[in-house]
Parts: C-alpha cells; structure tokens; sequence
C-alpha cells in the first residue's frame, strides 16, 4: 500500500509541477477573528500555500460561497512525510491545537476541516476518528474538545486512507462530513488502481464549498 501512495504521490508531484505554471495559489493570511476559520491538511509531499491539489482551490470555492462573510485559513504545520514515522500524529496534535487557540481568541468563529491524503488521516484523528492501520495513519494522539465540536460546522475529507480499511467518519461529526473517494483511487479505494484519481479532487472544490456553506 506505501508503494501505491508512492507511486501516486510521485504522479502528483509532476502534475502539480506543471499546474504552478498556470495558475497561483490563493492568499492564506489569517486574520485573528474571522467569521470561518478552514485549517487544511495537506497531502503527502503536496505543494502550494495549503496544497495545490486540494487545498488552495477548496479553500478558494468556499471563500467566494460564503462571501460576504470573513475567512482566513491555516496551513497544519506537519511534516506530510512519507519518511516521517510520527507525521500524521504530528499534524493531529497542531491542528487540534490551532482550534483550541482559534476557539479561545475568536467564540464566535466557526471552523471548517479540510484533509486530503496523509492529510485526511490527521483531520480524521482530531475529530477522534482513528487512522492506525491506514497508509500513513496513526494512533490519535490529540483530539478536538467535545465542547468545540459543535463550532466545526462541517469537515472536508478528500481521498481519505482509511476508506481503504473499510472505515469512515461516524458519530459526532457524520452529518457534517463529505469525504470524496475518486472512482479507483487506490488511497481510499479497496483494490483501486488509477493513480489519476487521486490526483483528480480538486474538481470536487465547488461541491465541497456548497457542501459546507449548507452547514453554515
């Protein structure tokens, strides 16, 4: 399983490569106090300002959705290593943090999650959704209050890993969960095989935005 993230992260990697020609990443800057706050997690090795494959175009369809309202956004500071033992739980301990901070600064903001690839796994821990045994997953180590939970309007999950072992988003954060698994993604997919499709979310930006703005 490692070989085909491998393989799809180096796929991504080229792709994403050629997409920096065309097209700039949306400004992230966050401001203290927003009305929506989007932390992201990237995937494995993913370039860009919150990840070009994912991130920068999710976070750029949800601005222009919920507009007027006020956004900023926050990269999860984590490896996305692929080398790196302790990555995912790295990412699940900051971005849990970065909500405590955020719910603290700001009791009004609310905040939508994204995750894609090693990504999804970190957001699926800090919403207390276990990754271990997943590719590229681990124990959770750190998980949003269930006092804050109710601040997570809705959480973005795009080919999440531990679809693969038969698992998925349940109980406190189900209804307001979309996570999209690309037709033989072999990331989230049992037996997928298009490496393609793991690189294909970015076309699901607009849905996702609509998706989180209904829950808003």
């Amino acid at each position: 399983m490692n070989r085909l993230l491998s393989s799809a992260v180096t796929i991504g990697l080229a792709a994403a490569g050629l997409a920096v020609t065309v097209a700039t990443a949306p400004a992230a800057s966050a401001a203290p106090c927003t009305d929506v706050d989007v932390p992201v997690a990237r995937g494995t090795f993913e370039p860009g300002t919150l990840g070009l494959i994912v991130g920068d175009p999710v976070y750029q369809a949800v601005q222009d959705r919920l507009r007027p309202r006020s956004l900023s956004s926050y990269r999860v500071d984590y490896p996305a290593d692929l080398g790196e033992p302790a990555s995912v739980q790295k990412g699940n301990t900051d971005l849990v943090n970065h909500v405590k901070a955020q719910a603290a600064a700001c009791p009004q903001q609310r905040f939508v999650l994204v995750g894609y690839s090693q990504g999804a796994n970190v957001v699926d821990n800090s919403i207390g959704v276990s990754s271990d045994g997943a590719v590229v997953g681990g124990p959770i180590v750190a998980a949003i209050p269930a006092e804050l939970a109710p601040r997570v309007a809705a959480v973005l999950l795009f080919g999440n890993p531990i679809r693969a072992i038969g698992r998925q988003v349940i109980g406190t954060y189900q209804s307001r969960t979309k996570d999209y698994c690309a037709d033989g993604d072999p990331i989230c997919q049992p037996g997928g095989a298009n490496f393609l499709a793991h690189l294909s979310y970015g076309g699901d930006a607009s849905d996702a935005a609509a998706f989180a703005a209904g829950k808003l």
